[in-house]
């Protein structure tokens, strides 16, 4: 260095010293002022990007106090600025040190100095770090964002940066800044590893150990156990806050379970809980990772989520259960509602309590068009991959589709393998170019993929078939609210469909709609009475929806299916009735059915109800179904609607709670188009961190947040078995 800024003009340095104070690189440079030698410390300011003329050791006595009136800038308040000639300088109130005053130099440094000064309190310099920066927000890892552009006016220069490995905390002191906390940055720490997947070996990692200890000396850098530690002090904190807001619960807790496959074929077995709280609020919380082994019984596996009900206290609160849509649960969800009936858990002898994934079984049924269709589909395909091969071939193919009269703008694209509804783009578009087809093949002897006319009506039937799948696919996606109600129309029109093309003459088309309306009927089978109950529960539909389709569906039976979805609703809302508060006598508390498991006069309490209520007094349900209905609206939120008129559906509200808590479809779009993308996404989770770690509860930890962040955006909590 052989010359500095000082007082505004440039000054020429005679010598230099170097040294360190709390990991601050400081020169201390000496130079000759009107022919004096005046001592200068120059900060290497690496944190906000500035080289900094400090101080200037000594004043001639002639100097005098300058009046600050015009200085703005708050850090006057703790400054007296004096002036000798054309030199200004600023001298610190608190303890006298002296710093570049001039304008040129503008006030950071002096802002620097005073949140480094020890003899400015804490409270002071707490004002100085939070004023002009209110809309800032505290700093979390929930607002935290990074400026990425520095003001035009900052001068950047890097005096000197120098690296210590070996640098040890002897010499640190507080530093004034607000009662630095290290037991709260630690766990900080521990939740943004957690929260982005990070290695827990990173707290070794030099580089980032020599950023945290310039960037705040006093933190005590967990090692590698710590961190871990730590993890676990966090997962037992949430778990327990949890654990008490389901306890709190005013209503029934629903239950999905997911098979999640990892790395090593080893699957998991995702149990999640879906409620409404006091709020009127929609939530969904994991709960456990269950490891599952091909040796474990339908016994053994039902008693393992048993468990884990009892071990959350959640079992007498369970209203139902959502597996995936294969009957190889079927065997373990009867084991568990036969265990929970003999203790009068379930409303209706649960008869809701088993239900099948929306979602999942729309999945299979496009897994059966497409594998059906494989041969026709690959031939589209492997017209448009010849169309797009060269340059001339797709001019040749314009051509082509002018001739033919094709009015369309649409371009030849080809599909993505994970998504289907990508095949379905692909089809359609290539519908609207089928004249131009076999014209390219006429005049291009080298194209020999076209297909025929038979094919292209079935590619045609193909594409109707999952134009309907994507349309549901995107109503389940695109719901703000995904309540139970949501789903009975689509899956309707879905059943509506599969009839008609059951009756298509084409025996291609008939064979496969005949295959798809197998495997719907199986889920229909199980989820029909709960989706129409929780259809009734939206005020804009009521029964007058269930009247409307079921004539379609079951023609002349229709009427007795009606009754049997009316008789459920009944059953179910003197279920509630029982006990409600604002039963008689209120045997029963409202959040577990049956009360105590030796209660053997449950019977006895329904009779005292059903023979004490007045036939001339209407309940919440006749009232409900007796007034019109509520105009459909695109932003109509039904948990809203729920929640205003509580009070006057005191019991029906009750019920409506739990019916639409109900996970109908436990992913959207997701489960729908990208087939392995979120296994792919464990596989990632997994083989983020260390094998030791998969072997104790923190390997929950790890499927915890990568599942909330990065796959569903929502609340999570998890835990292992």
């Amino acid at each position: 260095m052989d010359r500095i800024m000082g007082s505004g003009y440039w000054v020429v340095v005679t010598r230099e010293v170097q040294f360190d104070v709390m990991r601050v690189n400081l020169i201390c440079v000496f130079c000759n002022v009107n022919g004096k030698e005046v001592r200068f410390d120059v900060m290497c300011a690496n944190v906000i990007g500035i080289a900094t003329v400090l101080e200037a050791m000594e004043i001639e006595e002639e100097a005098v106090i300058v009046n600050s009136s015009r200085l703005k800038s708050v850090v006057w308040n703790d400054f007296d600025r004096v002036k000798k000639g054309d030199t200004f300088v600023a001298i610190c109130r608190h303890c006298k040190r002296k710093l570049s005053g001039s304008s040129t130099s503008g006030t950071s440094h002096l802002r620097n100095h005073l949140i480094r000064c020890r003899r400015r309190s804490n409270h002071d310099i707490s004002q100085l770090l939070t004023r002009g920066k209110k809309k800032e927000g505290p700093l979390a890892i929930s607002n935290f964002s990074f400026d990425q552009e520095q003001r035009n006016g900052d001068a950047v220069s890097v005096v000197r940066t120098k690296f210590e490995q070996g640098h040890t905390r002897d010499g640190l002191f507080n530093n004034g800044i607000v009662n630095f906390d290290n037991r709260r940055s630690r766990l900080d720490l521990a939740r943004m590893i957690i929260l982005h997947g990070y290695p827990l070996s990173m707290v070794e990692h030099i580089g980032f150990r020599i950023f945290v200890r310039n960037l705040q000396p006093l933190f005590d850098i967990a090692t590698f156990d710590g961190v871990e530690a730590d993890c676990r002090e966090i997962y037992l904190m949430e778990r327990q806050k949890v654990y008490e807001e389901l306890d709190k619960l005013p209503g029934k807790i629903s239950l999905s379970a997911d098979t999640w496959t990892a790395n090593g074929d080893a699957e998991y077995l995702c149990l999640t809980a879906h409620y409404i709280d006091d709020s009127w609020h929609l939530k969904k919380k994991i709960l456990n990772f269950l490891t599952t082994d091909p040796s474990q019984t339908e016994d053994m596996l039902s008693e393992v989520i048993m468990t884990s009900l009892r071990n959350w206290d959640i079992d007498r609160k369970l209203f139902s259960v959502t597996f995936d849509n294969y009957s190889t649960y079927d065997k373990i969800v009867s084991r568990i509602r036969e265990q929970l009936c003999q203790h009068r858990f379930l409303y209706c002898d649960g008869q809701l309590f088993d239900t099948r994934c929306a979602a999942n079984v729309i999945k299979l049924m496009v897994q059966d068009t497409l594998e059906t269709a494989s041969q026709i589909i690959h031939k589209v395909r492997e017209s448009i991959r010849y169309v797009r091969s060269s340059q001339a071939t797709q001019e040749k193919f314009t051509e082509m589709a002018q001739i033919a009269g094709v009015d369309s703008q649409k371009c030849l694209n080809l599909d993505n393998s994970f998504y289907w509804n990508s095949t379905y783009i692909m089809i359609e578009t290539a519908l609207e170019y089928k004249d131009a087809f076999p014209l390219l093949q006429e005049h291009d002897s080298r194209y020999a993929m076209c297909p025929t006319v038979t094919e292209w009506d079935r590619i045609s039937a193909i594409a109707s078939f999952l134009k309907l799948f994507v349309e549901v696919s995107n109503v389940f996606a695109g719901s703000k609210y995904p309540t139970a109600n949501t789903y009975f129309p689509d899956i309707c029109d879905i059943h509506l469909q599969l009839i008609e093309w059951c009756q298509n003459s084409d025996d291609f088309v008939n064979s496969l709609a005949l295959k798809l309306k197998s495997r719907f009927d199986e889920y229909w089978k199980k989820c029909s009475l709960a989706l129409a109950i929780a259809a009734i529960l939206d005020p804009r539909f009521k029964m007058q929806l269930v009247k409307y389709y079921y004539p379609q569906i079951y023609g002349d039976s229709a009427l007795d299916c009606i009754n049997i979805v009316s008789d459920c609703m009944k059953a179910l809302y003197n279920g509630h009735a029982i006990y409600s508060p604002l039963a008689p006598n209120g045997q029963a508390e409202a959040s577990q059915v049956g009360g105590a498991n030796n209660d053997r006069l449950t019977g006895f309490d329904k009779f005292i109800y059903e023979t004490s209520v007045s036939n001339n007094i209407k309940s919440d349900l006749d009232n409900y179904l007796e007034e019109k209905l509520f105009p459909r609206k695109d932003d109509f939120n039904i948990l809203n609607w729920w929640k205003v008129h509580t009070p006057r559906y005191p019991i029906l509200s009750m019920m409506a709670r739990n019916i639409l808590g109900m996970p109908m479809s436990k992913a959207s779009l997701e489960t729908g188009c990208v087939m392995n993308l979120k296994i792919r996404r464990l596989h990632q989770a997994l083989s983020l961190w260390p094998c030791a770690m998969m072997q104790n509860k923190s390997k929950s930890l790890i499927l915890l947040f990568q599942s909330s962040h990065k796959l569903v955006q929502d609340e999570f909590f998890c835990s292992r078995i």
